[in-house]
């Protein structure tokens, strides 16, 4: 059996893209092993804990429910480093206006979808929604940021973003019509509306620096 100590469990209720973050894992875990797993005695077992996701807001609840892994989810974000991915950061706010569904609760705040009247770039042409591709983020001081730049670019593919209640939640910001939350940490918990598993060297600095951290 592997040590406790030794695993980091991506979190599986049906929603995420689970090969290519575990995947993007293995490349960066050095001697840990990287365990996909939908079952909550594994997620507590674990030593650290990523919460990935993809599709929309009310299915994901739904299905993490259905999967009876809420309260392991809960529990890991307590007392693990705990490291959310798309989806798996707007989950822990209070409540998402994509379907009208509370989320976990873990941070106060809304998820937001990007308001069209404000969907202008910078030559004044119309921004679609959603906002896919590579974007700069500006980082807010936080030890996950590691080894790479300030304004480093991240890959995108979303709708929705957090507005945190609580400004000192916000670790990223990212701009596209309006300044918006990307990243936020508090405590154990690391979150980013990015992909750091397809945003390439960024991208594995950061699961690297998460492997590594000690919150």
């Amino acid at each position: 059996m592997t040590a406790a100590g030794k695993t980091i469990a991506v979190i599986d209720y049906g929603m995420g893209n689970l090969r290519s973050v575990s995947k993007a894992l293995e490349h960066v875990a050095g001697d840990k092993q990287v365990i996909v797993t939908a079952d909550p005695a594994v997620v507590a077992a674990a030593e650290r804990v990523v919460f990935p996701g993809q599709g929309a807001m009310p299915d994901c609840m739904r299905e993490l429910d259905a999967r009876g892994l809420r309260a392991a989810v809960l529990q890991a974000a307590k007392d693990k480093p705990f490291l959310g991915i798309c989806i798996g950061q707007q989950m822990l706010f209070a409540h998402s206006d994509e379907g009208n569904v509370p989320g976990l609760g873990i941070f106060p705040g809304e998820v937001k979808r990007f308001p069209e009247d404000k969907m202008l770039g910078a030559d004044g042409l119309r921004l679609k929604v959603p906002h896919m591709g590579w974007n700069e983020v500006e980082q807010k001081p936080h030890a996950m940021w590691a080894g790479i730049a300030d304004g480093a670019r991240f890959y995108f593919v979303h709708s929705y973003c957090v507005q945190p209640a609580d400004p000192a939640l916000t670790t990223g910001v990212c701009e596209y019509g309006i300044p918006f939350t990307c990243a936020v940490g508090r405590d154990n918990i690391f979150a980013v509306q990015f992909h750091p598993e397809k945003s390439a060297r960024d991208g594995l600095q950061l699961l690297k620096n998460f492997v590594e951290w000690r919150p």
